[in-house]
């Protein structure tokens, strides 16, 4: 049985990264999501298995009662967090995966330090440079994505303010940092292993982490979740390297590739490259005030429920868009609901989703997901934009810069190029709002002031509910 185990152990790492990327691709499809991430939770349960039999570091018993707290742990959370609160979770997920990491690095590292204060001075007290570089990317990398998801969680669950914190030479500091973090990873390189500058290794990577992530806005929150997520992947790859775990490297470098690919989608999705998100402090805390403009002396139509629900209940079709404000106001149900009884009346009825809509990739449509709105209902940003001219009435809930025409027509706009939902093409708009503040942009939205445009003021998921119940009388 001993001399079978080791190939048995490999056999196990066979099937669970396969099981890792069959996973992956099915994450591809709604229809198959589900069991791609069930299948990839079996993987990662054979390779945590089969890595604890390889090393032999615990017995049958203690990797059961892992298995049984883990579960428990992951059913609580799955029955006590809500929907909304994905952002966060994910963010917080992101920042363990990268803690994980750095703890099995700094294990490592005080497990070769001890080795090497055991061999007499002179003969081969350095800890091996391949071994050197590995652990220290991997704490540099975990420690940066620890701190940095932490932030992003505090930000999203408002226990920070949303909006950029900045403040003088703060970009010269992160140099200064990295320059630090430089110097103590050469010296540690060509010198005997230095407790005191490995410690200061690990200060280093945590403080870069909170100053990585707090001049970023709110609203950029969905493309820094997804680098961290990418982050939390190459950590896990670097600590694979430490520990020489081939499972663990490939399960890293697949969540870190597809963590860089979604990245890149979102900055595409808002015309703006990765280091401007990283770097500029782009946008203000949601609601501040408008900062003036062309829109500055226009006047807005707005509209009561009874109103709304005529005009949608009489419509031919519908498409509803849906935003942050519908997330904070938990109102997807609501929604749901009133596409119900519209299509009872004959009315066809389509969501538009933009990319970076909500604060996490995907945010609306974990939402709607929720709600049980039927995927086909759904449509991306290239797909609905060429069917607005044709829609009777496009209804916002709680969606801002995303639908904002200034990204098209004013060049002086800080949200100038980037894709929008093309509502203002609509027949007729009712934006769902509970006032006139701005996006996370900090700019005023010209849809707002449009003659085609209606404002419905209000709390999302209480004029939702009002629309519903003036629709069953139709």
């Amino acid at each position: 049985m001993s001399e079978f185990l080791p190939t048995g152990i490999q056999v196990a790492y066979l099937v669970a990264a396969s099981l890792f990327i069959i996973g992956l691709k099915k994450l591809g499809s709604p229809a198959t999501a589900r069991n791609g991430n069930l299948l990839a939770s079996v993987g990662m349960l054979l390779a945590v298995v089969a890595t604890l039999l390889d090393r032999q570091v615990l017995n049958y018993e203690m990797i059961l009662a892992g298995i049984a707290i883990g579960s428990l742990i992951g059913a609580i959370a799955a029955q006590k967090v809500a929907m909304t609160a994905m952002p966060q979770m994910v963010g917080l997920f992101n920042g363990l995966g990268g803690a994980a990491s750095a703890l099995v690095a700094i294990a490592e590292y005080w497990r070769l330090l001890a080795n090497a204060s055991a061999i007499p001075a002179g003969i081969a007290s350095r800890i091996a440079p391949d071994s050197n570089i590995s652990i220290i990317l991997s704490v540099f990398i975990g420690g940066v994505t620890f701190t940095g998801s932490m932030v992003a969680f505090a930000k999203l669950q408002g226990i920070m303010s949303g909006a950029p914190i900045k403040f003088p030479f703060q970009q010269t500091l992160n140099i200064l940092l990295l320059v630090g973090f430089g110097v103590a990873s050469v010296y540690l390189l060509v010198t005997v292993p230095n407790p005191a500058v490995f410690l200061g290794i690990i200060g280093l990577s945590l403080v870069l982490g909170i100053l990585f992530v707090i001049p970023i806005g709110g609203g950029d929150m969905p493309v820094v979740v997804s680098l961290l997520n990418s982050l939390s992947g190459v950590a896990a790859s670097a600590a694979g390297f430490v520990v020489m775990n081939n499972v663990l490297i490939i399960s890293g470098a697949l969540v870190g590739a597809s963590g860089l690919i979604l990245t890149q989608i979102m900055c595409k999705a808002m015309n703006r490259t990765l280091p401007s998100v990283l770097f500029s402090g782009f946008g203000t805390a949601e609601g501040t005030a408008a900062t003036g403009g062309s829109t500055a002396n226009q006047n807005v139509r707005s509209i009561d429920s009874e109103e709304s629900a005529m005009m949608l209940g009489y419509a031919r079709s519908v498409v509803i868009v849906p935003g942050y404000g519908m997330a904070v106001a938990q109102a997807q149900h609501a929604v749901r609901e009133l596409a119900d009884q519209l299509e009872r009346l004959g009315v066809e009825v389509k969501y538009a989703i933009h990319p970076v809509a909500g604060r996490m990739p995907g945010h609306m449509n974990v939402l709607l997901a929720e709600a049980n709105v039927p995927y086909p209902q759904l449509y991306d940003m290239d797909d609905i934009n060429p069917q607005f001219d044709q829609t009777d009435v496009a209804l916002v809930i709680g969606a801002n810069d995303v639908v904002n025409p200034a990204a098209k027509s004013n060049k002086s706009s800080p949200i100038y190029g980037m894709p929008i939902l093309e509502v203002d093409k609509a027949k007729h708009t009712i934006v769902v709002k509970r006032s006139m503040s701005t996006g996370f942009a900090g700019v005023d939205n010209d849809l707002f002031y449009k003659d085609k445009t209606m404002m419905l003021f209000g709390n999302a998921k209480d004029v939702i509910a009002k629309l519903v119940s003036e629709v069953k009388q139709l």
